[in-house]
């Protein structure tokens, strides 16, 4: 194959792809030249109304002469004026107020916590539980929280120095006091723990215990020795029950039946001074009361909470808890301040408020600008307050802002062609308009791109419509760019409403109830919210951004756009009226049989509407295999036959097994026309029930300009015996031949729809073979040319359609004939 010929056959395929949103193109009323400069002119006067007043004297050029003030004045810079406001408004620091319901929320969790650490200090019991001078506070905490096998070691030693040293002074025929070792068993089974061997108290062992076990059995015999056994007896067992209650302590808190902050916290707080742990409550009270007075912000760096609390620390409790009170706290304290949003846009306003407008004043006679000297600000306000700017129009801005225009109609004319959309002229006109509509609402600051995209969507394709918002959202950035002065919109805005507008151009073309559009208002509302409020926070030049200002703008935003969504919806409907277009909802309303003029057509010729039915399933089926447009054929094809109403007994399937009427008549001529007439007919009636053109297209072109070829044949016998010639026209449809694929494929189906029907006991090739013949027919008579139906696509179609046939035609059990008679009833019998 020649490569140039294949990059041709490509090119081509790229430009003219087959679609389904491709309609009857049907002959301008206006031709596309004068169309094309009538829009181009229009955008680029709209687009470039700021090139019309424009000063050639502007901040940063330079003066061509001196000119001086023709008399005493005060100006108002009132776009620098502006600018320092919003800038004052922006920059204001966020006033913060307590929230009292986090305050409550923090003290309510430091009280939960002191009452669970005072339950378990209950629990375990009153600290220290002897007086000092008899064991000290370390000996005191190592006897009640040591481990069994430490307690059990204690005993033994105390116990067996016990023993010795009576055994010494005691006589020899005495015998030692069983008192001491029944003391150790008792202490020992209390405090359920097993009995150590005697052995395991003087094992070598014993060189390595602890310096805590060591000072508590040096202790506990240091009382024995100064107050005898009777009291290191009581002692011991004071120890064992305080042993008990504060195993029971820890067992509770181990088991989780207190819902404990830290455990570790706890623990610690077990072991303290009753005196200790009193002034620790209270200290820990006054530091969250104090630092929930004085407030924390939110993102406050958590090591500058923590020294915060190490210095309130250090006063109010006593020694050792200072890293404990550190900790906790650091955990429990949580921001407690919160943006007063009331009060912080009262003082947003105050502050734009606040600034001084910018003014310049200049007496009579004063030098504005001296020749050649660069134009300050000042000096152009000055000089456009006197008429001395030289005001005109910028034919060069005028230019840029043509060919920008011109390129844009440019990419969307590839557009249409690779999306294969075809546009009549009013279909270009609205767009124009559409297109027109976005700079003016701008002037009025709005943005209208939602309802732009949803109604582009809606009525041509989504792929167009998307193209359509991204262009326009290109010049409107392009108008609002300040190269003088105030621009339209905000970018923020343009780009807000650009995402809202995309949204609704990709979904809307999909949607197929006013339900679902109503619903893609508020997703649309919802986009331009967000997009406006994230570019604006990325766009501001402070951190600190209040949000109590850029929020309700966000909000408005969004209600705007979901308001705009309204609008188009309420001028939809009058849209597709005056501009002759069809939606996918409208199509829907449309094939509604309990329409008048469908309610007519299955009265006055139900074989007919019988006839549209089965077409339509078979139509719609393929359309559906090939991705067309499902709606428009069905539409389309429910009204193709409607002109069969102005004579439905010229019709085979309106008879009923009566007389046929051609009979009668007898003379092929015409019957051809009346056959052919309910072409024309079905036009007129069309027109006068206001159908979309769209769906007019499918009357004639279903038939095309197929021959009609009984009457034909009938016409040429007749002629042999007669001698008289045939003119082939007479017997052929005015046409034209279908113009779109939606169209081709109705034509399809009404050629098989008759033959299928006919073929009860046939096999599914035989069907086959038979479709394929008459498309066979079809093609070779050139009526599918212009269609886009391409040849590849024909057997896929007829699959479809012997598939259909087949479900209609699906076998049934044949019923015995005793099956049907009534049969007795069992009281009866």
């Amino acid at each position: 194959m020649n490569p140039l010929h294949s990059l041709q056959q490509r090119l081509t395929h790229w430009l003219h792809p087959p679609h389904p949103a491709r309609r009857l193109e049907s002959k301008p009323t206006i031709p596309h030249s004068i169309m094309v400069l009538f829009i181009g002119i229009s955008l680029t006067s709209v687009l470039g109304y700021r090139f019309y007043n424009q000063p050639q004297l502007k901040e940063g050029t330079r003066a061509p002469k001196s000119v001086w003030a023709s008399h005493d004045a005060e100006v108002v810079d009132q776009e620098l004026t502006d600018e320092q406001r919003k800038a004052a408004q922006a920059g204001l620091v966020q006033v913060l107020q307590i929230d009292p319901a986090v305050n409550q929320e923090i003290q309510t969790a430091l009280e939960k916590f002191l009452t669970e650490v005072e339950t378990l200090r209950a629990t375990a019991g009153a600290f220290p539980f002897v007086e000092e001078d008899v064991l000290s506070l370390p000996t005191q905490r190592f006897l009640r929280a040591s481990s069994a096998v430490d307690w059990q070691m204690v005993l033994s030693s105390v116990t067996q120095s016990t023993e010795t040293e009576a055994e010494a002074i005691a006589e020899p025929v005495s015998s030692p006091s069983p008192a001491l070792p029944r003391l150790r068993q008792v202490l020992s089974l209390s405090a359920g723990e097993s009995m150590p061997q005697p052995q395991a108290a003087l094992a070598p062992s014993n060189a390595s215990r602890s310096l805590a076990m060591q000072q508590a059995i040096a202790e506990l015999d240091l009382y024995r020795q100064q107050e005898g056994d009777q009291p290191i007896e009581t002692l011991l067992k004071t120890i064992a029950v305080v042993r008990d209650s504060y195993r029971q302590a820890q067992n509770r808190l181990q088991s989780n039946e207190v819902d404990s902050v830290q455990y570790d916290y706890q623990v610690t707080l077990l072991d303290m001074r009753d005196q200790a742990w009193v002034e620790t409550q209270d200290g820990l009270r006054i530091i969250v009361n104090r630092m929930l007075a004085q407030g924390l912000p939110p993102g406050l760096p958590a090591e500058l909470k923590q020294n915060a609390i190490m210095v309130q620390s250090q006063t109010m409790l006593p020694d050792g808890t200072l890293p404990l009170a550190t900790a906790l706290l650091a955990e429990m304290i949580k921001p407690n301040l919160t943006t007063d949003k009331g009060e912080t846009k009262r003082l947003a306003e105050q502050a734009a408020e606040a600034v001084e407008p910018v003014v310049y004043m200049v007496a009579q006679g004063e030098l504005i600008v001296r020749a050649g000297q660069e134009i300050t600000r000042r000096e152009f306000v000055l000089l456009d307050e006197f008429n001395e700017s030289r005001r005109g129009v910028d034919w060069q801005g005028l230019a840029q802002t043509g060919g920008l225009v011109v390129g844009s109609m440019g990419i969307f004319w590839l557009a249409k062609r690779r999306f294969g959309v075809r546009l009549r002229c009013r279909d270009r006109i609205l767009l124009c308009l559409l297109s027109l509509s976005t700079p003016l609402m701008m002037h009025l600051q709005q943005n209208n791109l939602a309802a732009v995209g949803l109604l582009g969507s809606s009525f041509f394709s989504p792929a167009l419509a998307v193209t359509h918002i991204t262009l326009m959202t290109g010049l409107s950035i392009f108008s609002a760019t300040p190269w003088t002065t105030a621009a339209l919109m905000s970018w923020e805005s343009i780009l807000a409403g650009a995402a809202g507008g995309i949204v609704a151009a990709v979904v809307a073309g999909r949607l197929r109830s006013r339900e679902e559009l109503a619903l893609l208002g508020g997703a649309v509302g919802l986009t331009q919210g967000t997009v406006y409020f994230v570019v604006t926070l990325m766009w501001s030049s402070t951190a600190g951004v209040i949000w109590s200002v850029i929020l309700p703008a966000a909000a408005i935003f969004g209600l705007s756009g979901l308001a705009w969504c309204i609008v188009a919806l309420g001028l939809s409907p009058y849209l597709e009226r005056l501009f002759d277009l069809v939606t996918p909802i409208r199509l829907a309303e449309l094939s509604n049989p309990n329409r008048p003029l469908l309610k007519r057509l299955s009265t006055e010729a139900p074989g007919t509407f019988q006839h549209t039915l089965f077409v339509a399933t078979l139509a719609e089926a393929a359309a559906r295999e090939l991705h067309c447009n499902v709606e428009l054929v069905r539409a389309g094809t429910l009204y193709h036959d409607i002109g069969k109403m102005h004579d439905p007994l010229g019709f085979i399937e309106n008879q009923m097994g009566g007389p046929n009427k051609h009979d009668e008549i007898n003379d092929p001529w015409c019957s051809a026309t009346i056959i052919k007439k309910h072409v024309s007919e079905g036009l007129a009636i069309a027109r006068r029930y206001n159908l979309p053109e769209a769906l007019q297209d499918f009357i004639p072109e279903h038939q095309g300009t197929i021959l009609i070829s009984y009457f034909y044949f009938q016409a040429k016998q007749r002629a042999q015996s007669e001698g008289i010639d045939v003119e082939e026209a007479q017997f052929r449809y005015a046409g034209p031949i279908p113009q779109s694929r939606e169209t081709g494929i109705v034509m399809l189906a009404d050629a098989c729809e008759a033959a299928l029907r006919s073929l009860k006991d046939a096999t599914p090739e035989t069907a086959l073979s038979m479709v394929k013949k008459i498309f066979r027919a079809r093609w070779q008579d050139h009526q599918l040319d212009e269609s886009g139906l391409r040849w590849e696509e024909l057997p896929t179609i007829a699959e479809v359609f012997v598939r259909v046939w087949q479900q209609y035609n699906h076998q049934r059990i044949a019923y015995p004939k005793a099956a049907l008679d009534p049969q007795p009833s069992q009281s009866s019998a």
